[in-house]
């Protein structure tokens, strides 16, 4: 893995010092398929940055300094600016403009789940509003500092609850606190011979207590699962008290509690500590490409290979319009070969990927080789796949660079059964560029198969288009069209994004009248003055 990243830009997306502009050829690829000028959107100054004086109340900082340290709870403009939202496209605009009218008043940082206890406590009393923080990578609004009815809201940092409280071998588990960043909970667990083998593209920034509290899925879900299936036990602090739940691994002791938290967006409490489940580290890893001639041969193979009874740790297809971009983005910048330019890729390209021990990978990879060429799949081995592990975590990177240039560039993502997946792919494509494409200019949609089950798999969609004179407006007209679609093809509104506040709108047809009234009143039984999180996840009564 490369090297641990600096702390995140305030108005774009992880290290500065990584950031690279587009260059000259891209640029001008870029402007030729969307079949627009380009026209550059430069962030301002930081001094220039708009936001109000801090409304914290005086009594209130008193009482959080008391709990945490008057040195932990900050009102500077730099520490208000980089809490102020997560890392959406429309968030990056925002704060690009200048506009951090919406920061929070105060960022406060307790050291352990008792400071944590400790600040709700305070909050709850003086009546302001909590956003806990953890890394910052939320792209729907999971960490906009929304006030709802109170008059100052704080951002909930995180940062020093960082520790690995307690490895057991015996067990294969591992108590971490929700503030580690993946790299160094990573770290910690490598110096006992095992790992998590969680892996998100937010795996540089996003925290422990983040994937637990958005139900994170990782490009390994296949070997390893979902970040939930990975969770033997939560601590959590909530305005009430704290809860301890699980800790079996399995029981029949009522519902599993452990399940209103996991996906909770810290509306009901907030996570401090996660028993989770490890893995020791690979002793092989195999990585290879095949190529299908079309998506629906693909897809049929991926769902053969799901029903595997060792399925692949990894599993992508990309739709052949992502084949094709993702190759000519990475030959942009390379001088073309002496013979010419090669030619374009066809088809749709495959990732699939082994970790375990040798004798396992190797019987895993010839199961699912078998799979493969039977569905009318083409080995390409291993090189698109060395490509694509190489620039994995730089993709935001590119988001950025294209934003600069003024170019929208924002994912979302669903899921639903197989039976429902191709026309759900047709649909959900459709109402992008029918939203998008007009005078502006033209839109690409991309799409690849992200995550696999027995039952269906995921959809990622990727969209490219000018930013036009209103790019916020342009995205929320195009994300609201992709919303409604997905909503009338019965599938999830989200995969493994979360809520947030972007899909809170379809919340209602996602868990029905009565469930929304259940997270209702879970939310009042432990957040009985409404303090954490406001406008997020839960839908208001009468939607």
């Amino acid at each position: 893995m490369e090297p641990r990243p600096a702390p995140m830009s305030w108005y774009a997306w992880g290290d500065p010092a990584r950031a690279t502009p587009l260059s000259d050829r891209l640029r001008g690829l870029v402007a030729q398929v969307l079949g627009a000028e380009l026209r550059d959107l430069p962030p301002v100054a930081e001094a220039d940055v708009r936001m109000p004086a801090s409304a914290l109340p005086p009594d209130a900082h008193a009482a959080l300094a008391a709990v945490v340290g008057a040195a932990h709870v900050r009102t500077d403009p730099a520490a208000r600016l980089r809490h102020a939202g997560g890392r959406s496209t429309v968030d990056l605009l925002r704060r690009r403009s200048g506009d951090a009218e919406d920061a929070p008043d105060a960022v406060v940082l307790p050291a352990d789940h008792d400071g944590v206890l400790a600040v709700l406590a305070a909050c709850a009393a003086h009546g302001v509003a909590v956003v806990p923080f953890g890394g910052g990578t939320s792209v729907v609004g999971g960490v906009e500092p929304l006030r709802g009815r109170f008059g100052a809201v704080v951002a909930l940092d995180l940062r020093r609850l960082d520790r690995l409280v307690e490895f057991d071998a015996e067990s294969g588990t591992a108590v971490l606190q929700a503030g580690l960043r993946t790299p160094d909970a990573d770290a910690l667990l490598a110096g006992h011979g095992h790992t998590l083998g969680h892996l998100p593209q937010s795996y540089e920034y996003a925290t422990i207590g983040g994937y637990a509290a958005t139900r994170s899925s990782g490009q390994a879900s296949s070997g390893y699962g979902r970040f939930e299936d990975m969770v033997l036990a939560l601590r959590v602090a909530t305005p009430r008290g704290t809860l301890a739940l699980g800790g079996a691994p399995g029981s029949a002791a009522g519902p599993d509690l452990r399940r209103l938290f996991l996906g909770s967006e810290g509306v009901f409490g907030v996570v401090t500590e996660v028993t989770v489940r490890v893995r020791p580290l690979p002793d092989a890893r195999h990585d290879e490409a095949w190529s299908f001639p079309d998506l629906p041969a693909g897809a049929a193979s991926l769902r053969r290979l799901a029903r595997l009874p060792g399925p692949p740790t990894t599993v992508r297809l990309s739709d052949a319009t992502e084949t094709f971009v993702n190759a000519a983005l990475a030959g942009a910048d390379r001088a073309d070969p002496p013979g010419g330019a090669a030619p374009p890729p066809a088809g749709c390209l495959a990732v699939v990927g082994f970790d375990g021990t040798a004798a396992d990978v190797s019987a895993r990879r010839a199961a699912a080789g078998a799979v493969l060429a039977a569905a009318g799949g083409t080995p390409l081995g291993t090189g698109p796949v060395a490509d694509w592990r190489h620039t994995r975590f730089r993709g935001p990177y590119l988001r950025d660079a294209l934003l600069a240039a003024g170019v929208l560039s924002e994912t979302l993502e669903t899921a639903t059964t197989w039976s429902r997946l191709l026309p759900l792919y047709e649909a959900v494509g459709g109402a992008v560029r029918g939203a998008l494409e007009g005078p502006e200019g033209g839109v690409l949609v991309l799409c690849h198969v992200s995550h696999t089950y027995p039952e269906g798999a995921s959809l990622y969609f990727t969209v490219v288009a000018p930013a036009g004179a209103d790019p916020v407006a342009r995205w929320r007209r195009a994300k609201r069209a992709a919303g409604d679609a997905i909503a009338a093809h019965g599938a999830t509104i989200t995969h493994h994004h979360a809520v947030g506040t972007d899909h809170l709108p379809w919340m209602p047809a996602e868990v029905g009248p009565l469930g929304a009234e259940v997270l209702r009143a879970v939310k009042s039984a432990l957040d009985p003055a409404g303090v954490l999180n406001p406008g997020k996840l839960i839908p208001p009564a009468g939607d």
